[in-house]
């Protein structure tokens, strides 16, 4: 089946949802003033050093503090490329990304002689800040193209796993060899496979030039600053994650359809696919029924087709999936029953894994089976599951208890904790819809409520601190909306309304 990209741009939230065989597979949200930071680059200062920790407080300019491990900060690259590959040059990247820095080694240099503090330094952010931490840094900077990810601190060149034909690997090792200047490296990306030289160079002296740019703003640049700002949420899901398998973009913004146009344009002339303008009046997630399914992302129970269910529940540390049969009963006995039940549910929990985009340590609860083929056959169907997944996942064996434990790369927030926050009404037990969150609801809501209403005006009644937000920065949605339908919003506080309840009225 066709493999869609669809995107929803308005003026205060960005959202694409990449849909494979008919299913939502991946949702990206940027609001506005929360754009992402990852893959940004700035020139920082080291305020903290910590031996106990082998690692380092670096101010960057935002709120909290970066973290900058010691695996990061090692000056000379003979010393990164032996301990981080071990001295086996045959180790590459998994996927796409560069390899983990969290090392399993004992630097041969500690931090506080590397470090400083007051030292400035040129760092790029590889996590954004999640929960209460902040952003993890690097000194070893990278910098993605569309076949290629430039690293110019490193002499390396790895090669995507997801290219497999041995041929291929040795053709594409060969090329960026030849081509590449000393001392600088490169990772090859999965839709490299099969491209012509010309190709690669094209992005190499894109980077270089990139790369130039980037060190001259460095020199005359204040720390904490930024240096150089990655790609916006659009153009950066179209360079990693338009291929040749995707076969239509359809996006509901002239603006934005004519940048990716540009964009495919510019960095991929041999691309081809097909671009629509979705100009309907129905908002294009409903259309495509996709806000079902991203309200599904946010509930901690999903059910199965059979009548089973799972429990997803994210913790600071951790997220604790459990399976249950539920209403499945089964029809033989009962080790057939919890059988199915756990490979039905396999399936469901690497979709929402994916989806909700958790990450870090997770633990699964499958049902208890007393036969060990039973769970080689769970753990098999799992670790195949998760084969399609782009970030890394490490799997350990089904435990005597069914205990399955993983860790699942994690470079941002999940979808939940991004869409929603702690819950004021159960003291922070559980969660609710964000105030912003409930904004953009109403925006759809009205837009649906107008078209079919022939009034001249509507009345909201929200929450009074949702209210504060429609008035104060919120408020050019509402004044998109009334000069597109010309009709008036009124926004009124109503004291006993839950933070998520709203109601409209339109006369």
């Amino acid at each position: 089946m066709a493999t869609e990209l669809v995107i929803n741009a308005t003026s205060h939230e960005t959202r694409i949802a990449l849909i494979e065989n008919g299913t939502i597979a991946e949702l990206h949200i940027e609001r506005t003033r929360e754009k992402g930071i990852i893959g940004n680059i700035y020139k920082g200062r080291v305020i903290r050093v910590l031996p106990g920790m082998q690692a380092a407080f670096v101010d960057i300019g935002l709120e909290k503090a970066a973290f900058l491990y010691v695996a990061d900060v090692f000056d000379a690259i003979e010393e990164y490329e032996s301990l981080l590959y071990n001295g086996k040059k045959e180790h590459e990247p998994n996927g796409d990304q560069l390899p983990a820095s969290q090392p399993d080694f004992k630097p041969l240099h500690p931090i506080e002689e590397l470090l400083q503090e007051g030292q400035e330094l040129l760092v790029q952010i590889s996590k954004e800040p999640i929960g209460t931490k902040g952003a993890r840094i690097t000194s070893h900077i990278s910098l993605p193209g569309r076949h290629l990810v430039y690293m110019p601190t490193v002499d390396h060149v790895g090669i995507s796993r997801r290219i497999e034909e041995e041929n291929e690997r040795e053709r594409l090792r060969e090329a960026v060899e030849r081509l590449k200047q000393p001392g600088s490296g490169y990772i090859v990306r999965t839709v490299s496979e099969g491209k012509s030289e010309e190709d690669l160079l094209s992005d190499m002296q894109y980077l270089s030039t990139l790369w130039g740019e980037i060190t001259k703003r460095k020199e005359n640049a204040p720390a904490p600053s930024l240096i150089h700002s990655d790609l916006d949420v659009i153009q950066k899901v179209v360079r990693d994650i338009v291929t040749e398998q995707v076969d239509t973009i359809i996006v509901d913004s002239k603006p934005d359809y004519d940048r990716i146009v540009q964009f495919i344009t510019t960095f991929m002339p041999k691309m081809k696919y097909s671009i629509e303008l979705y100009d309907d009046e129905e908002p294009i997630f409903d259309h495509f029924g996709l806000e079902v399914e991203i309200s599904r992302a946010l509930g901690r129970k999903v059910w199965l087709k059979s009548g089973g269910y799972i429990i997803i529940e994210q913790t600071e540390a951790l997220t604790a999936i459990d399976v249950n049969t539920g209403r499945f009963v089964g029809k033989h006995n009962l080790e057939d029953t919890i059988l199915k039940t756990n490979l039905e549910a396999v399936k469901e929990i690497a979709y929402q894994l994916r989806l909700r985009n958790i990450g870090g340590i997770i633990i699964i609860d499958f049902i208890d089976m007393e036969k060990e083929v039973n769970r080689d056959k769970v753990f098999t169907a799992l670790e195949d599951t998760l084969k399609s997944d782009k970030s890394k996942t490490n799997i350990l064996k089904i435990s005597e208890l069914g205990l399955v434990e993983m860790t699942r790369k994690r470079v941002r927030e999940s979808i939940g904790r991004m869409m929603c926050e702690p819950c004021t009404y159960c003291e922070g037990r559980g969660y609710i819809k964000s105030k912003t969150t409930v904004c953009h609801e109403i925006f759809r809501e009205l837009r649906r409520e107008m078209l079919d209403s022939r009034g001249t005006k509507a009345m909201v009644s929200v929450h009074p601190q949702v209210a504060d937000l429609l008035y104060d920065e919120e408020r050019r949605g509402l004044e998109e909306l009334e000069k597109k339908f010309r009709k008036r919003i009124t926004v009124r506080a109503k004291p006993g309304f839950h933070q998520e309840q709203f109601e409209i009225i339109i006369s």
